[in-house]
């Protein structure tokens, strides 16, 4: 049964940072790419960012130089590191797993609200 368990989400004042986690069972989580993506309410879920099983990560263009991902492969772990929090990040934040264009699992959301 695959698993993807996110956490760290919460709320921040403008500015701040948090980190999210987000630990995968029941996968080979080194093949995977792993990604990060939001869902604004009453807006679209939105790509944030890939990082790729060889270390290659991408970023949008709306978080790039404020949010970092990287992985721990020996944890099966995949963290997204959020500095200079906007409000307009305010979103449920969602892990997702994949590979080969057949296999893909999403986590529950974390939620993240940025507000003074």
């Amino acid at each position: 049964q695959v698993q993807l368990v996110e956490s760290g989400g919460g709320l921040v004042q403008p500015g701040g940072s948090l980190r999210l986690s987000c630990a995968a069972s029941g996968i080979i989580f080194s093949i995977y790419a792993m990604g990060w993506y939001r869902q604004a309410p009453g807006k679209q879920r939105e790509w944030v960012a890939t990082i790729t099983r060889g270390g290659t990560t991408n970023y949008a263009d709306s978080v790039k130089g404020r949010f970092t991902i990287s992985r721990d492969n020996a944890k099966n772990t995949v963290y997204l590191e959020m500095n200079s929090l906007k409000p307009e990040d305010t979103a449920v934040y969602y892990c997702n797993a994949a590979y080969s264009g057949l296999h893909d699992y999403w986590g529950q959301g974390t939620q993240v609200t940025v507000s003074s």
